[in-house]
């Protein structure tokens, strides 16, 4: 095979940098050894952990040398030679491939003190770096590390040297075989930069997150990738801190709401909830949150079109809740408001960065269940995997878990498909001694969409068409499950990610973020319950541990909507927030404009602001202190009780 004097070259640079990378990533499983249990973890996944580390690794290593390749393949097609430019990358390749390594060094015992890689939270003792350089110095184990680091740099240091020594001899080439060639090789080069094949996303943080050993998936990882990406997060916009009131009366406002009279954690909502009875027979609990269910696509909720006719039929023998509302306009929002109970916050990535929370698999986990999620799709768009296996899901089934000739779009296999196949992951579930939780994200009502041969739609625009499929799929799976032994003591959920803007009275669309909450289990919950409380996203954690009599301690902002009341639902729409109850929308914007205040019940499109100061005011600050709570619950790490008293 032809391989022209460049590309051997830069191959001989990668794997250079490779195995030193390779050398850290051993010293860091060496001083980390004793979290891995021989009994449960196999030898297979701890090399995939080593082979994720080389994806990481070749992304770090692609971006430092993409310009140098860029260089020295266009110098090789016109035959020209320069000292000075070689020179030049060779200082080049050696000082940021230095300034990694010292990245991966200083990782190693970073890791071992916060049980992270390397971020820049690493920098927030800058201030007092004399404190920090002392402790370093002050502290021999940190030698262990220092030693090989300056021992590997010279060996770096040398062998790069010899690299560059070689490949002198003149070769003679065809220029456009050795065009066609170095175009390969570039794309090779770029597509290690993005690290993945697939086309939705490229390698993130939570793609090491594959097994259920949490070490591994973080020893996966390379330094300078996390902290890279952490920098970019502290910068984006979307990711301001958000910041109201003083922290104090925020704190407050919020524990006044919940009823919370003394903390006995070190979180300021945690709260104990003990049930006043237990039941016999622990429930498994499935929960499906549906892709753009808006509660104005049912006939209930006014819908002319016989677009769900499956729940309709189910809310009416069922606890159905007539007002709840997504906490946000995008399935992030919706996957991580359900499972963990807080409130979005503007246009902040919920997910993106894998933080820990106490929602709804951390206490069924507690709980003796399982917990298993399913996807239609890409595991690591939204970061979906990663950030779900951080916080307690066992199982995360997702596109490459299916077969290939069933992924029908970018979105992955139809939701009929997902529920089908889901059904024998259950059922082996169901045959251990503890109870399930399972959780399932449909996406076939989201375009683009795909709607099967072999089901019928009476609709003729395809918008509804996949609106008649969606129901009919849940209707399958439904039908499906109540064959099983497992469903007389299963509870169902169904809620939304997030509505659709079928129609906007105000600024924002209340139809995006109305959602029906379904709770059906027929031999459990006799008859029909309707509530027509003001609810939220965030509340359905809470309901679901009230209903199967748990003992828990609540960390969140959600409520028990059976057995509490909440006085307002916030919904983000990136730039502006609404707050509702009953009666009144009001509507605050990010840019500091004037609060707008509507009775959306009554569709009247009147400001009545000036006339509702009071209610208002009382309605902006309610969504003012949730949203900077959660913001500080995130800020000092107290979104999960690690740090219990």
């Amino acid at each position: 095979m032809f391989i022209n004097r460049s590309i051997r070259f830069i191959l001989k640079i990668y794997l250079l940098a490779l195995s030193v990378f390779s050398v850290f990533r051993i010293m860091l499983f060496l001083s980390e050894f004793d979290r891995i249990d021989e009994k449960e973890v196999a030898i297979l996944t701890i090399f995939k952990s080593f082979i994720m580390g080389v994806r990481f690794d070749i992304v770090i290593s692609g971006y430092i040398l993409i310009l140098p390749t860029l260089i020295f393949l266009t110098l090789e097609l016109i035959g020209f030679k320069s000292k000075f430019i070689k020179k030049f990358f060779f200082y080049w390749i050696y000082i940021l491939f230095t300034i990694a390594f010292t990245v991966s060094t200083a990782d190693i015992p970073y890791f071992n003190q916060f049980y992270d890689r390397f971020s820049v939270g690493a920098f927030e003792w800058m201030e007092s770096y004399k404190i920090v350089i002392s402790m370093i110095f002050q502290e021999p184990k940190y030698f262990l590390f220092i030693i090989p680091f300056i021992l590997l740099e010279i060996v770096f240091y040398i062998l790069l040297k010899k690299i560059f020594e070689q490949e002198n001899e003149t070769q003679k080439i065809n220029f456009f075989l050795n065009t066609f060639v170095s175009l390969i090789f570039l794309a090779i080069v770029f597509l290690g930069i993005r690290g993945r094949i697939e086309e939705k996303s490229p390698i993130r943080i939570g793609t090491a997150y594959f097994s259920n050993n949490s070490f591994l998936n973080k020893l996966g990882l390379n330094p300078s990738f996390t902290l890279i990406r952490s920098y970019l997060d502290s910068k984006d916009e979307d990711n301001r801190v958000v910041k109201f009131m003083d922290d104090k009366l925020a704190i407050e406002m919020v524990q006044k709401n919940l009823g919370i009279t003394k903390t006995q954690y070190n979180s300021p909502i945690a709260r104990e909830v003990q049930p006043d009875t237990l039941l016999s027979a622990q429930p498994n609990v499935v929960l499906i949150i549906m892709e753009s269910m808006s509660a104005a696509k049912m006939k209930r909720h006014g819908s002319t079109e016989e677009l769900t006719p499956f729940l309709d039929s189910l809310s009416h023998n069922s606890i159905y809740f007539e007002n709840i509302y997504t906490a946000g306009k995008h399935t992030f929002n919706g996957i991580f408001s359900t499972l963990f109970s807080f409130p979005a916050l503007y246009r902040q990535h919920s997910m993106k960065t894998n933080n820990q929370y106490d929602g709804i698999s951390t206490s069924l986990l507690k709980n003796g269940y399982s917990t298993t999620s399913f996807n239609t799709h890409d595991s690591q768009f939204d970061n979906i995997e990663g950030f779900l296996r951080s916080n307690n899901f066992q199982n995360v089934i997702s596109q490459s878990d299916y077969p290939a000739s069933e992924v029908k779009t970018t979105l992955g296999v139809p939701d009929d498909f997902m529920f089908r196949f889901s059904i024998p992951k259950i059922n082996e579930l169901s045959e251990r001694e503890n109870p399930f939780f399972v959780t399932f994200m449909t996406t076939s009502d989201h375009s683009p969409f795909y709607v099967p041969e072999y089901f019928q739609p009476k609709a003729k625009a395809i918008e509804s068409q996949i609106v008649q499929y969606a129901d009919w799929s849940l209707q399958q799976f439904i039908q499906l499950a109540s064959k099983e032994a497992w469903f007389n003591n299963t509870i169902f959920v169904f809620v939304a990610d997030h509505g659709a803007a079928i129609d906007a009275k105000y600024d924002i669309s209340l139809n995006y973020f109305h959602t029906p909450l379904i709770i059906y289990a027929p031999e459990i919950f006799k008859g029909n319950q309707v509530h027509q409380k003001i609810g939220s996203q965030i509340d359905v954690y809470p309901t679901v541990m009230g209903l199967i009599k748990q003992k828990y301690v609540n960390n969140t902002l959600g409520i028990d909507l059976l057995n509490e009341e909440r006085k307002f639902t916030i919904i983000n729409d990136d730039d502006k927030v609404g707050i509702l109850d009953t009666d009144y929308l009001c509507i605050m914007k990010n840019n500091g404009a004037k609060l707008e205040l509507y009775k959306y019940k009554e569709q009247d499109k009147s400001n009545y602001f000036d006339q509702e100061q009071e209610k208002a005011l009382e309605m902006a600050d309610y969504a003012k202190s949730n949203m900077q709570v959660h913001q500080i619950m995130i800020s000092e790490g107290r979104t999960t009780l690690k740090d219990e008293k």
